[in-house]
């Protein structure tokens, strides 16, 4: 069969079992990480290191004299002396200076020549220490006015400001007058000003999470042939450039879409000219019609981000004359409008008009009857264009005259890219200014100027993802496959260990052969979902989430297995074998030791209980960081997710600009041809309409699978309706496969959003434990006991396989255990209190924090997401200072982790310095080892 689709990409080459993909996607800093280092006070360190330094060397000092001291103390028959001497040895061993400095070295002087020489020698460098302490406060009131200085320039960066304008409205509004030093650090509101300005550059120059400006990415391929030196680069320092001109591609937020969409169909009058469909997917019984019952329920306004959820429910409507009538009239008239509607159940079933406007409203509201057309596609380029499009189709004047109303809005969206952050300031106020006269153009008449619940906006009216190059080289192919893909494809064989789905996926099948069958087949897959939700599933999900999840001492707890699966207690038997494993190597690690090393016989043993639960088709991304060294390179796992195309989907809008050819989503479709099992076909699973822009993508797939009350752009002859699919049991394979009946084809589903799964309506939810959708939550060190906390803090060393780091080094301890400021405490003693917190547990000067909650629950705390890991210099007050304000009540726990590429670890380099940089792969696992075959499968449902 041949669609438009397949006659624009060609299959790629099929890549070879276990290959690492050529394509991968960069995600790129805004800024160099040399930007934040003029935060940084070098001044203020070198003299906290010289006063510890000092400080130690004195103590130890001071110790040895003890002894001497002691003996004269006790040889001495004079009381007085003998006081005197004792309470100088006391200040000594104390590292105290004597409040009387002359009468201490008098009094030295009466003791035997080298203790006399040292002792003097002891009060004069103890003198030099207060004198070096003393010129502490000056140094940091300096320090803190430089650093305060240096933020005020990078305050006005671009790259902040234009994605700051986008997250944060009220912070980019305070930020003019606090470059122009108008606006005071002092007080409450200041402090806040300058702590999450901090929390924003640090996240710009630190982290690659894509947001606006904040971080880029960018499209990346590995070539063939090694840089000189051998590491992963083009150069022969092993750097890998970038360009510096980015470009911007900012959508409308697709809610703003559904407000309109809302706003018409509220107006009756406006209602009536819409086209309506029957929801599809519906299906007659002897006594009932059976169909899918979506509801929408909307996101927080007033929230800066948020989107709208929609939840699927099996409904059954008795069979009525009317009803039946209205069937048929649908399928002679797909075309017809809602007012229509109404009149011909007036005329042809004689129902007053304000029966079948009664009737129609509760078919409309329980989702039998469906406004066509105006909700946003999660395909398109462009929805508010979409739109435009969809309201003229309506061809109605005022449809018509609200289409022509939304040219301003999509200028002001057209106009964004290009202009600078004045400008795109006030074409926000302008979009946002449009966009309330439309929605209140399309109020009921007589409710012109009121508010209805339909004319609220969201906070966010845009979204922006930037283009940071046209292409990044990223280096030999071969390199990076022996650097980070070997190890990976090894360490693949025990990632299902701690997929946070796979026990859900299991228990699907479990209930599938429970109520069917081994081998057999089931043909109405939309009863066995609602089957499997009724039966078990909600009441299972309600048990999970009641579990306290992962408990570092005892580690995972084991899975809910209500049917008593094998499969399940493979899994808990891998977790408990990691755990055990790591156990051992935490009990015999050399003392002090910063790493902990995973070898082959570690990953062979878990990877034997989970012997089991081999996978059929298992495509990999991973999100990497790579630590460039002369010796010994390493690269950091981020994050693994098991599906297909996830580290580009939600970018495709940025890469099919019409420069680009082929775009990103043509190439993206070919690769998908050219990887999917040998008999088998990819149908995208799309959850209906998007209501969120992380859903919006391009076209990837041949076909789609069609959900029961969901529509689709796609080609006819591309879409596959619910009803075409049923579920078999693969005996020999051990597995549920989903196959067409008009195709002849195993389907294999595939979500290609940015939501996480759990936040689907239950349909899609459902289909997707039928795919190789993954998400790996890997805790290296749950059930391995801590270490004795030194001070309240626990050390946790690195963790490796071969040259994959899986966790970095991270040190815990609860917040009321580190420095505080006393009352009255100044600056200098302040930031020194911090340093020698710092040197005592050997912290690196650069780190990233995440607030945990206090009672060893590791659920997230703190202010602003805590949750998330936030950047920490030790070697900037400024930082200090915004790190005790994300510890809050000093009521919750803090690990810190080590910064891992460091700076002088990166990789990446623009024209401004180096960047902050992460790669997200794809290992394909190749054609299926377990071919299938072309069934025909047209029969009647047995």
């Amino acid at each position: 069969m041949s669609t438009s689709l397949e006659r624009t990409a060609e299959p790629a080459a099929a890549p070879e079992p276990g290959h690492l993909s050529r394509h991968f996607m960069l995600r790129l800093a805004g800024l160099p990480v040399e930007s934040v280092q003029s935060l940084r006070s070098p001044a203020a360190r070198r003299w906290a290191d010289e006063v510890l330094a000092e400080e130690n060397r004195l103590r130890e000092l001071g110790a040895l004299l003890s002894g001497p001291l002691a003996a004269f103390v006790t040889d001495n028959t004079d009381d007085r002396s003998r006081r005197q001497v004792l309470d100088l040895r006391r200040q000594v061993f104390n590292n105290r200076l004597p409040k009387d400095v002359p009468a201490a070295l008098t009094l030295a002087a009466r003791f035997d020549d080298p203790t006399a020489r040292e002792l003097a020698g002891w009060l004069r460098d103890r003198e030099r220490l207060e004198s070096l302490r003393a010129r502490g406060p000056e140094l940091l009131t300096a320090e803190l006015d430089r650093g305060r200085s240096a933020l005020r320039k990078l305050a006005a960066e671009d790259q902040l400001r234009l994605g700051l304008l986008l997250a944060s409205p009220t912070l980019d509004g305070q930020l003019d007058a606090y470059i122009r030093g108008a606006s005071s650090t002092a007080g409450k509101r200041g402090r806040k000003i300058e702590r999450s300005l901090l929390a924003y550059l640090y996240r710009t120059a630190c982290k690659t999470s894509p947001f606006s400006t904040f971080t880029g990415v960018a499209l990346g391929e590995f070539q063939d042939g090694a840089a000189p030196d051998g590491a992963p680069g083009v150069r022969s320092d092993g750097m890998t450039d970038v360009a510096e001109q980015w470009s911007s591609h900012p959508r409308l937020n697709v809610v703003v879409l559904w407000r309109l969409a809302e706003a018409v169909a509220a107006d009756e009058e406006r209602r009536g000219d819409l086209h309506v469909s029957l929801a599809s997917g519906w299906e007659l019984d002897e006594e009932r019609v059976r169909f899918v019952r979506r509801s929408v329920t909307a996101g927080d306004d007033a929230a800066a981000i948020s989107f709208d959820a929609a939840r699927d429910r099996l409904f059954f409507l008795r069979r009525s004359g009317a009803l039946e009538a209205m069937l048929t009239l649908f399928r002679d008239r797909p075309g017809i409008r809602y007012q229509e509607l109404a009149h011909w159940l007036t005329t042809e079933r004689g129902a007053t008009a304000d029966e079948a406007g009664r009737y129609l409203s509760a078919l409309l509201q329980l989702g039998m009857v469906q406004l066509s057309g105006l909700y946003p596609e999660v395909h398109s380029q462009d929805p508010l264009r979409a739109f435009q499009s969809a309201l003229r189709a309506v061809g109605r004047p005022w449809a018509d005259t609200a289409a022509a109303r939304l040219d301003g809005p999509a200028s002001c969206v057209a106009r964004y890219a290009a202009a600078p952050l004045a400008g795109r300031r006030a074409l926000l106020a302008e979009l946002r200014r449009e966009l309330l006269g439309v929605l209140e153009s399309l109020a009921p008449d007589g409710a012109a100027g009121e508010q209805t619940p339909h004319q609220t906006l969201p906070q966010t009216l845009l979204y922006e993802d930037a283009r940071a190059a046209e292409q990044v080289t990223g280096g030999d192919l071969r390199t990076w496959t022996e650097l980070a893909a070997d190890p990976l494809r090894s360490l693949a064989r025990i990632l299902p260990a701690f997929d946070v789905s796979l026990a859900q996926r299991l228990t699907f099948k479990g209930f599938f052969l429970a109520r069917y069958g081994r081998g057999a087949r089931c043909d109405d897959l939309l009863k066995l979902v609602h089957d499997f939700h009724e039966d078990i599933f909600d009441q299972y999900l309600s048990f999970s989430s009641q579990q306290s999840g992962h408990d570092p001492k005892n580690g995972h707890p084991p899975e809910e297995n209500w049917l008593g699966l094998p499969q399940i207690t493979a899994l808990d038997a891998a977790r408990a074998e990691f755990a055990r494993r790591m156990r051992v190597l935490w009990e015999e690690r050399a003392p002090g030791a910063e790493e902990l090393r995973l070898d082959d016989a570690f990953v062979d043993a878990v990877a034997a209980e989970l012997g089991p639960l081999s996978g059929h088709f298992d495509p990999q991304s991973h999100f990497l960081q790579l630590v460039r060294r002369d010796e010994d390179p390493l690269v950091v796992l981020n994050g693994s997710f098991g599906g297909l195309c996830f580290p580009f989907t939600r970018f495709t809008h940025c890469f099919d600009t019409p420069a680009d050819a082929p775009g990103l989503s043509e190439r993206l479709l070919g690769t998908l041809r050219g990887v999917r099992p040998d008999g088998a076909l990819f149908a995208e699973i799309t959850a209906g309409s998007a209501t969120t822009n992380l859903n919006l993508h391009g076209r990837l797939t041949d076909h789609q699978i069609l959900c029961p009350g969901e529509t689709s752009s796609a080609p006819p002859d591309s879409r596959i309706d619910l009803d075409d699919l049923y579920v078999e049991h693969d005996a020999a394979a051990d597995r549920l496969v989903v196959r067409s009946r008009r195709l002849g084809k195993e389907i294999i589903p595939l979500y290609l959003g940015y939501l996480v799964p759990m936040v689907l309506p239950e349909i899609p939810r459902t289909l997707l434990l039928l795919s190789p959708t993954s998400k790996t939550g890997l805790d290296v060190w749950t059930g391995v006991p801590a270490a004795a906390a030194h001070e309240g803090v626990t050390l946790r060393p690195r963790v490796r396989y071969g040259s994959v780091v899986l966790s970095r080094r991270g040190w815990t301890a609860p917040s009321a255990t580190l420095p505080q400021r006393p009352t009255g405490q100044g600056d200098a003693d302040w930031f020194l209190g911090w340093q020698r917190w710092r040197h005592t547990h050997r912290i690196p000067g650069q780190v990233f924090a995440t607030v945990l909650a206090g009672d060893g629950t590791g659920q997230p705390a703190g202010w602003s997401g805590g949750s998330k890991p936030h950047y920490v210099d030790f070697e900037s007050p400024l930082s200090l200072v915004a790190f005790e304000g994300l510890l809050g009540d000093r009521t919750s726990r803090v690990l810190l982790e080590e910064m891992l590429p460091a700076e002088d670890q990166l990789h990446v380099r623009s024209g401004r310095g180096r960047h902050v940089a992460e790669l997200a792969v794809e290992i394909f696992p190749g054609r299926s080892p377990h071919p299938t075959t072309d069934r025909e499968g047209h029969g009647e449902r047995r």
